[in-house]
């Protein structure tokens, strides 16, 4: 051994280092469709090898939309049935649902005492409301703290994000960094994660595919119900091929394989039409079957979430203690 060697340990450079941290979610307030998969789904697939992945259910975030507790207790057991249809392992994955995990809203409102209303106002669901006079509840308003509180409790370096979500991070960057600024070093500053290929994936009517636009192919849809949807697509042909079918076809299939196919059929809609529906019941038709196998079993299900609950419970509940002691509530002794 050289004196280096001798002087110093080498056991920290031989241990495996820690993998970093992923998070994301969807809202549980309808059916899963392919731009939530090839949006977010596949990506945290493709990313749990690498990331240690915190995957939850937004089932508070839902409540802006859905006051039907029924219906919600459904939505949240279906997005369970698909996270794991699609291929998030529970082994790899902490699956989790928001409401099991009081910490996120006890930190929004901590986020809450630091933000003005003047920058909450520049949210763009925020304006999109108020350009269409809707009556704006307190939710809608202040729902980008609430999900920053999501991300923030658990230290992530990468937050999977569409385009046109980016906004979103930048509110938690700047929420951090101004926590971090008045009661000290806290808060990990996130980055967002954007594939750009499907930064943002188009609906049926070439707007982004939304269930609040009701543009939506059902992710485990049933033929018949494929067939419907890819019939409803508008088909915009300036140029030759129409652009909303291409584009969601183009999911499916690189454009050195659709593209001679589309330039060979101009003008033919139909046929096009056609040739999507095959191919998206050729892709959806497995993911439909290992969900039926799944939905056999819901207490099993469900046991996977409470536990990836109370795995994510202790994350957080660690944060938490942390920023209550930053911000001077802890004043107990042990």
């Amino acid at each position: 051994m050289d004196k280096k060697s001798q002087n110093e340990p080498f056991y920290d450079i031989m241990l495996p280092m820690s993998k970093k941290v992923l998070l994301s979610g969807i809202q549980s307030s309808g059916k899963a469709h392919i731009g939530n998969y090839f949006g977010a789904m596949k990506q945290w697939v493709d990313l749990s090898n690498d990331y240690d992945c915190y995957i939850f259910i937004a089932d508070y975030h839902a409540l802006h939309s859905l006051q039907n507790p029924k219906e919600m207790k459904e939505n949240i057991t279906n997005l369970l049935l698909d996270y794991l249809a699609v291929g998030l392992d529970p082994e790899k994955v902490t699956l989790f649902k928001q409401s099991d995990i009081s910490e996120h809203t006890e930190l929004c409102w901590i986020f809450d005492t630091i933000t003005t209303m003047p920058y909450l106002m520049r949210a763009h669901a925020f304006k999109d409301a108020e350009a269409k006079n809707k009556d704006i509840v307190v939710g809608t308003f202040n729902y980008p703290l609430l999900q920053a509180a999501d991300i923030l409790l658990y230290s992530p370096d990468a937050v999977p994000v569409g385009a046109d979500q980016k906004q979103h991070i930048e509110i938690s960057r700047d929420t951090a960094e101004k926590f971090n600024r008045i009661y000290g070093d806290t808060f990990k500053i996130p980055e967002p994660l954007i594939m750009d290929k499907v930064a943002v994936v188009p609906g049926t009517d070439g707007r982004k595919m939304s269930k609040s636009y009701g543009n939506t192919i059902l992710l485990f849809a049933e033929y018949e119900e494929i067939k419907k949807a890819v019939m409803s697509i508008v088909t915009d042909a300036s140029g030759g091929i129409p652009k909303n079918v291409y584009a969601i076809h183009n999911l499916l299939r690189p454009a050195s394989e659709l593209l001679p196919i589309y330039e060979s059929k101009t003008g033919k809609y139909k046929e096009l039409k056609e040739l999507l529906i095959e191919d998206l019941e050729k892709f959806i038709a497995p993911l439909r079957e290992r969900r039926k196998e799944f939905a056999k079993d819901i207490p099993k299900a469900l046991a996977i979430l409470k536990a990836g609950g109370e795995k994510a419970k202790k994350v957080a509940s660690a944060k938490m203690n942390e920023v209550r002691e930053k911000i001077g509530v802890n004043v107990y002794y042990d």
